[in-house]
């Protein structure tokens, strides 16, 4: 099934530091005049700058969901697919096995079927954070010691460490293949994100890495659909199977029963919205837009997604 592309989401947000914070480029620079700790820079936009890398956003992102997972439900397998559970993903019955991919996807956590294993990839891909505007980055030195938990004096240091305290940073979150309660839970993600109950990057127990969210606009799109326009319907091409034109739909939506049964997706699997779908670029394929980071922006598209996974909790 995860050879054919039946939905895609992209979340373009921004991210914005909402006190200092540190992203360490995890090696030491020739120059002495520059800080012990540097911020992770590359080339983009014609010039050098600091950026938020897409792995670690990934990482805090993953971190987070999987918290939420085993507070609502479990961190172990209770073999049943309707229930909520996240686990080591180096860890699993299905390791070392020769399994089928649909009983390897079926077997796997919830959050294994979303960021991936050693056995199933990820469908979930963040690109890196790059500054909107270079000029408005506020970047500073800061001094610190590490102290001794015994003796309660100076174990390492002085040293002095580059943060960032003010600037905008934009992204985009890409999830393939998802079911809404899958998406929910990355709204559920951001939401903490922003409420400031995890942080990004260097020292977050030290009062470093809070940030705020600010949603841009989210699309979601189904490759293998057209627009009805006339009867106000998304038709999936091939067959005869359609939707009212404002549907949010996940994977479970365009599989077969049987099929849906072997991987374990949810089906049905939609929810209406206030969004009208529209063709996408070329004419081909079938995409709903949210835009602006208002309540009937992205939000909105979140809180239908979350909707979903309420329900998974109770079913």
């Amino acid at each position: 099934m995860h050879k054919r592309l039946v939905n895609h989401c992209t979340i373009d947000l921004s991210i914005i530091p909402d006190g200092p914070i540190l992203i360490k480029s995890g090696r030491e620079g020739a120059d002495p005049t520059n800080p012990d700790m540097e911020f992770v820079r590359t080339f983009h936009a014609g010039g050098w700058s600091i950026y938020l890398p897409g792995s670690s956003l990934k990482g805090a992102i993953r971190a987070h969901a999987e918290r939420i997972v085993r507070t609502v439900g479990s961190d172990t397998n209770p073999n049943d697919t309707k229930k909520l559970w996240a686990n080591d993903p180096l860890k699993g019955d299905y390791l070392g096995k020769k399994l089928d991919s649909y009983a390897i996807y079926k077997q796997s956590s919830f959050t294994d079927q979303m960021f991936g294993n050693t056995s199933i990839a990820s469908r979930i891909r963040i690109e890196d954070a790059h500054p909107t505007d270079v000029k408005q980055l506020q970047i500073e030195e800061r001094n610190g010691v590490a102290i001794d938990r015994v003796f309660g004096s100076v174990a390492v240091g002085p040293f002095n460490y580059q943060v960032c305290t003010a600037g905008e940073f934009r992204t985009k979150i890409h999830l393939k293949n998802f079911t809404i309660a899958q998406l929910g839970l990355i709204g559920l993600v951001l939401r903490d994100l922003n409420e400031g109950w995890f942080g990004l990057g260097f020292a977050k127990s030290r009062g470093l890495g809070t940030v705020k969210v600010k949603y841009n606009s989210a699309t979601v799109q189904y490759p293998g659909c057209k627009l009805d326009a006339e009867n106000k319907k998304i038709q999936q091409i091939g067959n005869s199977q359609n939707w009212n034109w404002t549907f949010l739909l996940g994977a479970g939506e365009f599989l077969s029963v049987d099929e849906a049964e072997k991987y374990g997706f949810p089906k049905p699997d939609n929810q209406d919205s206030p969004v009208r779908a529209e063709s996408m670029d070329l004419g081909f394929g079938v995409q709903l837009k949210w835009e602006g980071d208002t309540e009937s922006g992205a939000k909105d598209l979140f809180m239908r997604s979350v909707r979903v996974w309420s329900e998974i909790l109770v079913a």
